[in-house]
């Protein structure tokens, strides 16, 4: 018996971990662990939680097809995980362990602790990158060490994937024998997943789950939409961006499906200048980044030098504001509102959002990080984190300190006719649209005044960082 425990990985195509498992034909058990008090202390959102319970249920019945059991671990935290899994292997008597990689510190060292505790009783453990196209060590610098720079990385890594042309795999083969399957609880032990119904409802109806769904959600994108994705991405009120990042979060889809798709529905070498391609493999260069250097897990800076030059400030007024969206202004106003309605936000906004948080109120960007996983269906820590500390101008090939982005500005651009502001602050809709950006606007009609004057507020935060520290 080979037992196969399922985390980021909820899918049957593309699992190496499933995959290479059902090859010896001695039988598969799925296993999950459930430990909602370490979800609680990572921050994690409950919607993405219940995003993944939705795919898994929608995989179960294709594992029974294949003769795949699937038991169910309810436990507490990372500290249980070894224990657990090796008194399940035992009862069954599985004599290996199959999983794919993780990538952040603390599950690193969960899995290891699970490798020595199984192994010492000599059932064998077998890792696989079924998160990645290519693996950590594969994209180097020419001295062999971790690019610390984006694009020689993403030049690299076209380089690397051409040499090896890896492809997706199949389908697991069919089993012997037909195990139990255990059925997966609604609440998954975690009774936050309930607490937001609204959220949920949209989420439903938002973001189907299965792998029919999914499939056609990234074929129709690549073959329809991808070709204009570079320019129609920035635009929040349109649908120009592939929403499949909750997919890749929670692995009901992989990053290798995803470029396979993607060089299938182009004529030519075109798909290797991809703009989507490059956001692809920004993804992948976050978690190269938390395996080269741990301490971005621990959400240490990746440019100290850079982080002790800010004095972050204690505003918990101007926080509580922006986790509202009750700053004053209307495009950070409009882009939280979505976070907190829907669990998702578009990107170009992200990148707004964060940079009037870490710039113009100066908060710490760990906060915003933070918040972003409490609430995010797509919360991915490595791209989270390495997107804020972007942001923050912290990060690796982080936009420079002095790049503070104009809400009022961003908005007008990317928001002309203000359609998006108008369906997340409908106040706003009564008003002519040029007066819909404006800081303030709305005043009349309940909207907040801005908390900040936007040019003393960036006048503010360079002069801070020029000062000597």
């Amino acid at each position: 018996m080979k037992l196969v425990w399922l985390r980021n990985d909820v899918r049957r195509l593309d699992n190496p971990a499933l995959f290479y498992a059902s090859e010896a034909q001695q039988g598969v058990t799925v296993v999950v662990t459930l430990t909602p008090e370490q979800w609680q202390q990572h921050q994690d959102s409950p919607l993405r939680w219940a995003l993944w319970r939705d795919q898994l249920n929608s995989l179960l019945p294709q594992l029974a097809e294949l003769n795949i059991g699937f038991r169910v671990l309810q436990l507490h935290s990372y500290d249980q995980v070894a224990d657990g899994l090796l008194a399940l292997a035992q009862s069954l008597q599985a004599d290996a362990l199959y999983f794919n990689y993780e990538y952040p510190l603390n599950e690193r060292r969960r899995d290891r602790q699970v490798c020595e505790q199984l192994e010492a009783a000599g059932i064998q453990c077998q890792g696989y990158h079924g998160e990645l196209v290519l693996a950590p060590g594969q994209v180097v610098t020419g001295q062999g060490g971790m690019f610390k720079v984006f694009t020689p990385f993403s030049r690299s890594w076209r380089q690397v994937y051409l040499q090896q042309l890896p492809e997706p795999l199949g389908i697991p083969a069919i089993q012997p024998d037909k195990p139990e399957q255990e059925p997966l609880p609604d609440d998954l032990g975690w009774t936050a997943l309930s607490a937001d119904q609204t959220a949920g409802h949209y989420c439903i109806h938002t973001w189907p789950v299965g792998e029919a769904s999914v499939h056609q959600r990234l074929a129709g994108f690549v073959q329809q939409a991808e070709a204009d994705y570079a320019s129609r991405r920035d635009f929040p009120a349109i649908p120009g961006t592939s929403r499949l990042s909750p997919y890749l979060a929670i692995g009901a889809v992989s990053p290798r499906q995803c470029v396979q798709a993607l060089k299938s529905a182009s004529p030519d070498e075109r798909w290797l200048s991809s703009v989507w391609l490059n956001e692809l493999i920004w993804r992948e260069f976050y978690r190269h980044l938390l395996v080269a250097w741990p301490g971005l897990s621990r959400l240490e800076p990746f440019r100290p030098e850079v982080d002790a030059r800010i004095s972050w400030q204690h505003n918990p007024a101007g926080f509580d504001a922006w986790c509202r969206g009750e700053t004053g202004f209307p495009i950070v106003d409009a882009a939280m509102k979505q976070l907190l309605a829907t669990g998702w936000m578009h990107n170009r906004l992200r990148m707004v959002v964060a940079s009037f948080l870490t710039k113009l109120l100066r908060v710490d960007w760990r906060l915003g990080a933070a918040f972003f996983m409490e609430h995010l269906l797509d919360g991915d820590f490595a791209s989270n984190s390495g997107g804020w500390q972007w942001a923050a101008s912290v990060g690796a090939d982080a936009a420079p300190y002095f790049r503070i982005f104009n809400p009022q500005l961003q908005s007008e651009k990317f928001d002309p006719d203000g359609r998006f502001l108008a369906t997340w602050l409908p106040e706003l809709a009564a008003l002519p649209v040029r007066q819909r950006h404006l800081p303030g606007a709305g005043q009349s009609l309940g909207r907040p005044a801005p908390i900040i004057d936007y040019k003393a507020a960036r006048q503010a935060a360079l002069d801070d960082y020029q000062q000597d520290r």
